[in-house]
């Protein structure tokens, strides 16, 4: 009985997820991502489509002589129109048909052949050998059970979060591969949270599935604010992956067309070359060494340094500094190594931006284990083109150091995430040093507010741990003790070691004999 209560209590996300994994069977996470997702999708799609037929059916008021299979009619509430062959009714009555996977691949077509937007996005894999019928059957029952009710929002609000929380897991799933096309939701919100981007163009120019834009979305929905206020401008290279962020934010009914796919990607191809946005925020992929520098030593987005070939990192900063506009800010994930490299001139790029440009408002220093793809270290980088007036205070003669290393926990063996009240003491400190009126203070071992002039002492080096300082309970930490104890601990596994090896090497002889 205590099992079975517990059961009821659990979200409903993880429910369904706990039942479509179970489906998955011998498919890899990657492959069965696209099922369960797209899935998601038609059914989201479907309510719409169905709660919009029924008003045009009934034919009320402003509906009265509406004819309910008249696409214009669906085009002009901003509602995709199903052919009949695709609704999710239909589906869900032959959902134990032999050729179920046939019927919903030709029903993803007919889709797409009746709503531009979405042409090139659907997949079309649900009649592969591996994916048997029965199992598909189950997993349209399955997901014809998420958002039950007649409210467009809530429906739409309940498969939206939905789709998020499965991208999530599918990305824990596939593990490195996973954290290609996912940024955990945690750093998603922080960013979000610091920039506050209530209102102008939100632009990232290596999107993923789009978390970034619905995370913004959701910012000013929280807050009262107009959603319509915001514009989205986004570009991926990987046409999967372009994909997802294209069912993701329909679902969540975001204005995409300006999220541009082409595999040649941002540096080689700009698809906004002409856009000054008022908010970046991105997370680019760590470290990248494959980026064609080589073909873009004279291009003119390098205002503060030719970046390495081997390295994208700094022509990642400078790409996103060269779309902002004169008052647009920026918050972006890179490795911690950008922070005090100076290999092939990183470092005099990372002095130029701090003295020429004088761009840097705020580095925070991130926990270990939070993203999916990569154990190397982290840093978020808010930069501003405009520190001395507007809406904040002036800051233009000092950087905030926030060190959050000791923040989040874990929620697997490998995995950390940060949690609300993680979120609120970084984004409250970050708010108190940049506002007019703040109550800002620096907290040994957590923040400092710190002078160029002691930047430029320290070499440029941007970590954190450097400026902040050790908390007070760490002032009096015994190195020589930490040392020893360490020392001995070393010296005891050497032994077990010698003994492990020891016996290995006795059964040996014994076989052998």
């Amino acid at each position: 009985m205590a099992q079975q209560k517990e059961s009821k209590a659990e979200p409903l996300e993880k429910q369904l997820w706990k039942a479509a994994d179970k489906l998955r069977k011998n498919i890899d996470a990657a492959e069965y991502k696209h099922i369960v997702l797209g899935l998601i999708f038609l059914k989201y799609i479907s309510d719409s489509f169905e709660q919009h037929f029924a008003k045009l059916k009934a034919g009320e008021g402003e509906y009265t002589g509406a004819d309910p299979e008249d696409k214009d009619e669906y085009a002009a509430e901003n509602v995709f129109f199903v052919p009949q062959q695709a609704r999710w009714s239909y589906l869900q009555s032959n959902a134990r048909q032999p050729e179920i996977g046939k019927m919903v691949d030709a029903a993803m077509d007919a889709i797409e052949a009746e709503n531009a937007s979405l042409k090139g996005v659907l997949p079309k894999v649900f009649a592969r050998d591996n994916l048997d019928p029965a199992s598909l059957g189950q997993l349209i029952d399955l997901v014809g059970n998420i958002a039950l009710g007649d409210a467009k929002s809530r429906s739409a609000d309940v498969l939206g979060h939905v789709f998020e929380y499965f991208l999530g897991e599918f990305a824990l799933a596939e593990g490195k591969q996973g954290g290609q096309f996912y940024t955990p939701r945690s750093v998603v919100e922080l960013l979000v949270e610091m920039l506050e981007p209530y209102q102008g163009r939100v632009f990232d120019p290596c999107c993923g599935s789009g978390g970034m834009f619905v995370q913004s979305e959701k910012f000013v929905a929280d807050h009262q604010g107009r959603v319509n206020d915001i514009s989205i401008y986004g570009q991926e290279s990987n046409q999967t992956t372009w994909r997802l962020a294209k069912m993701n934010l329909a679902i969540r009914g975001i204005e995409a067309s300006q999220v541009k796919w082409n595999n040649e990607g941002s540096f080689l191809n700009d698809a906004h070359k002409d856009v000054k946005a008022d908010y970046i925020i991105a997370n680019p992929p760590f470290n990248v060494s494959d980026w064609s520098g080589e073909l873009l030593r004279t291009d003119g987005r390098w205002q503060y340094g030719v970046p390495p070939a081997g390295n994208a990192n700094f022509a990642w900063l400078q790409h996103f500094i060269y779309h902002l506009s004169p008052t647009g800010q920026a918050g972006v994930v890179l490795a911690k190594g950008a922070l005090t490299s100076k290999t092939s001139g990183e470092g005099e790029i990372r002095k130029a931006l701090i003295e020429q440009g004088n761009v840097i408002d705020c580095i925070v220093n991130l926990p270990a284990k939070l993203f999916l793809n990569t154990q190397i270290p982290a840093a978020l980088w808010f930069m501003s083109r405009n520190r001395t007036n507007g809406k904040f205070r002036n800051r233009s003669s000092e950087i905030l150091f926030i060190d959050a290393r000791n923040l989040g926990h874990l929620i697997n063996r490998r995995t950390k995430e940060l949690s609300h009240e993680d979120i609120k003491q970084i984004t409250d400190t970050y708010h108190n040093w940049r506002n007019p009126n703040g109550a800002y203070q620096d907290i040994a071992g957590f923040c400092a507010s710190v002078s160029l002039e002691r930047v430029k002492e320290l070499d440029y080096v941007l970590t954190p741990g450097r400026y902040v300082g050790l908390p007070d309970d760490e002032d009096d930490f015994n190195f020589a003790e930490r040392f020893n104890t360490l020392k001995a601990e070393f010296e005891a596994q050497l032994v077990e070691e010698e003994k492990l090896n020891k016996a290995i090497a006795e059964n040996l002889a014994r076989v052998k004999l």
